[in-house]
């Protein structure tokens, strides 16, 4: 048997087979030699292998393509993987390709079919929302996208002006988003799993006529921490943006993201009035638990027919949707089921409502955007619904109607609700069923898709179930979010009990062991002493921190136990020892903070310091702050006015010389900050929320922050970090 196999080793490998090199172009139909190959690209925005031609198979047969270091953090990701330049027909298949800023870049093909790819572990940010509240900084907008400004935000894939073709089989996780199409149309997309991202599963940006079916596409997520903030920041797992239309989304599992879908008509309909994100069928798909929405679709017509959301804000936010039909949907236990500003001609039919606190609500709001071109060319009254053979089961409220006229209710059943209707304003042309109600309706079956449907598109034949046993857990308290996104479950973690405590607590904070089953032990512990040295997985550890003028835990663990994946994508076996850490750092600052108001003489917008002349003045709050954090959109202390401020603030801090730190601020609208008098970060012109980093050196150091706002939100964090 060696014998055999060591002259199977030796015979010459078949000349369609090569290895992999830095800009390596390929013209032909080939498959790559197995093996791991560990390819920097020659420039930032560079691609490591080139695809061009005709009627051209690349079969990387497993290969692995490997950009940054396993051990990198995930922003350290550059460059393109594999880039596909026009030409047709044109098949990937078999990739394994790990840390690049993009995964592929196929642009102008005409018949692209990527099969069985896995493009996981590229680029993502570092998040800095916290535990405590979120970030500004985290927000995304994807609303710009002529320019390919979208590659910023790196992907798995990203097809730009491809038409037709098949995108089955594919694995993106743990990046910011999986698939991005681009001006591309009739593709295929199915039988994928784009999930554990935090930005998008999948975005369309004037893409058409595609069929996006029997996707896995949960968890594309962040801005959530359970509890204390659910606000998703503008990611989603499938966004349909920009004359995005004719598209048929069905059979897809699309929970525990910041919205399950996110349609939006785009910015030349916002400007003209014309157009839309129009006449896509949304059928059958699961979108529950989303941070936010379950479904947002504005300004547009569409048909959304059979799909679930349960456990969101909004199970859907329709503002501005105009003859669209919303039909056989279940709508469960969301704060509000429907819900659709200046809408017009929708008909809302044959829905399952329970347990929503405001089933359906619709209405009118005098005053529209100035700057928006749309009011100003089409009629926005909210007008003219069919809300018709609905069940209503353990609502609040069935439907809130305001200021919206021409609404018939009819053949509704109502089980257990408070309220049937609740109107304000004007509701001519109000037409309403006679209530039909009872103390209790039968259990509602198991939700699942309806093939039946006369609107249902057919399966596809070998589809796989995204539906099955094995899916994410129902409820949102699941969602966990660290400073890279969300976390899938498959590697040990300690994590707060109560989120809270580990950011301000000085004291003893509770954390649980989560993750692959199994057992685990004590390695070691800097800094603090634990109640316990061993435990399963799913126990509580205790930690309290040593005395002394700063928090500064490092405490690593062994697992054994199920098979674990790292956060960077390393596969182990069951059985196989694996270490973990729990790090926490908090610097403590005794800070003194003043707040002023300021006028057009003492602007900081201005040239030079005219700004000081406002510290002369009385404050008008002054507070001690061991933490230098702030985010509001209305002001949360006493004395602080929503706009037109300054504050100073000084502090002093103590860093142990076992490590070394950075002094990091996150501010909006403009920060100076000096360590021990000499200007260390000086970001002053006006800004959105930004992040600044500056070295301190461990010892003793006295800080001084100048920091203004002009009008909107606020944010302003001064923290020390310790680096790894």
């Amino acid at each position: 048997m060696l014998l055999i196999f060591a002259a199977l080793l030796a015979a010459p490998a078949p000349a369609d087979t090569i290895d992999l090199t830095p800009g390596l172009v390929i013209t032909k139909s080939v498959v790559i030699r197995p093996a791991p190959y560990r390819l920097q690209p020659l420039a930032e925005d560079s691609a490591v292998i080139r695809i061009k031609g005709d009627g051209i198979e690349v079969n990387f047969a497993g290969s692995m393509l490997i950009g940054s270091a396993y051990a990198a953090d995930p922003d350290r990701g550059q460059g393109i993987g594999v880039l596909i330049e026009g030409g047709r027909n044109i098949t990937l298949r078999g990739a394994n390709i790990r840390g690049y800023k993009i995964g592929v870049l196929a642009r102008g093909v005409v018949g692209l079919s990527l099969l069985d790819n896995d493009v996981s572990y590229n680029w993502k940010p570092r998040l800095w929302s916290g535990i405590g509240h979120e970030s500004l900084v985290d927000w995304l907008s994807f609303h710009h996208n002529e320019k390919d400004e979208w590659l910023r935000f790196g992907a798995g894939f990203y097809l730009a002006d491809v038409q037709g073709g098949e995108i089955r089989g594919n694995v993106a996780i743990q990046s910011m988003n999986g698939l991005l199409l681009v001006r591309s149309s009739k593709l295929e997309v199915w039988n994928n799993n784009f999930s554990y991202l935090s930005g998008l599963g999948i975005g369309l940006y004037r893409a058409t006529d595609n069929r996006i079916m029997h996707n896995r596409v949960d968890y594309a997520i962040r801005g959530y921490r359970h509890g204390i903030y659910a606000r998703g920041q503008d990611s989603a797992a499938l966004l349909l943006y920009e004359q995005s239309s004719r598209n048929v989304v069905a059979y897809n599992s699309m929970t525990h993201s910041g919205d399950g879908l996110f349609l939006w008509a785009g910015q030349s309909t916002m400007d003209t009035g014309q157009g839309g994100a129009n006449d896509n069928l949304i059928f059958g798909n699961d979108f529950s638990f989303a941070a936010t929405n379950g479904i947002e679709a504005t300004f547009s017509r569409n048909r959304f027919i059979g799909n679930l959301v349960e456990g969101a804000q909004y199970g859907m936010w329709g503002g501005y949707s105009y003859a669209s039909e919303i039909r056989n949907n279940r709508f469960k236990n969301n704060v509000t089921g429907i819900a659709i500003e200046h809408g017009q001609d929708n008909k809302i039919l044959a829905n399952d409502f329970e347990g929503d606190q405001t089933a359906i609500r619709l209405w009118w709001n005098p005053i529209e955007p100035s700057d928006w071109g749309y009011p100003k060319s089409r009629d926005t009254k909210s007008r003219t619904y069919t809300i018709d053979d609905n069940r209503f089961l353990g609502t609040k409220v069935a439907l809130a109607l305001e200021n919206t006229q021409k609404t018939v209710l009819l053949r509704n059943k109502y089980f257990g609700v408070d309220t049937l209707v609740r109107t304000k304003g004007d509701t001519a042309g109000f037409r309403r069923d006679a209530r039909r109600s009872g103390m209790a309706a039968l259990p509602l079956a198991p939700w699942r898709p309806n093939p039946r449907d006369p609107a249902a598109p057919p399966p596809l034949a070998k589809a796989v179930d995204p539906f099955s046993l094995d899916a994410p857990e129902r409820g949102r308290a699941g969602i966990l979010i660290d400073e890279w996104g969300p976390y899938d479950g498959r590697a040990p973690k300690a994590w707060p009990v109560r989120d809270a405590d580990s950011a301000v607590v000085l004291g003893q904070v509770a954390y649980r062991i989560i993750g692959p089953a199994g057992a685990w032990h004590l390695v070691a512990a800097r800094g603090a002493v634990v109640n316990r040295t061993m435990g399963k997985v799913g126990d509580t550890l205790l930690v309290t921190p040593a005395a002394g003028p700063v928090v500064d835990v490092d405490i690593e663990l062994e697992h054994q136990g199920d098979a674990v994946v790292s956060s960077d994508g390393a596969v182990g076996r069951a059985g196989d020892p694996y270490r973990f850490r729990l790090r926490r750092f908090l610097a403590p600052i005794d800070w003194t903070v003043q707040a002023f108001a300021w006028d057009s003489t003492t602007d900081p917008r201005k040239e030079g310091d005219r700004h000081r002349a406002a510290f002369k003045t009385s404050p008008l709050a002054t507070r001690r702050d061991s933490l230098l954090d702030y985010v509001w959109s209305t002001p949360k202390h006493p004395g602080f006015p929503a706009q037109r401020f300054l504050v100073a603030a000084e502090g002093t801090v103590d860093l142990p010389k076992t490590s070394e730190y950075q002094l990091v601020t996150i501010s909006d609208d403009g920060i100076r900050v000096w360590i021990d008098n000499k200007l260390a970060i000086d970001h002053w012109s006006p800004h959105e929320s930004a992040v600044d980093q500056v070295e301190i050196k461990p010892g003793k150091h006295r800080l001084r922050v100048e920091y203004y706002q002009v009008d909107g939100w606020v944010e302003l964090r001064v923290e020390i970090r310790r680096r790894p």
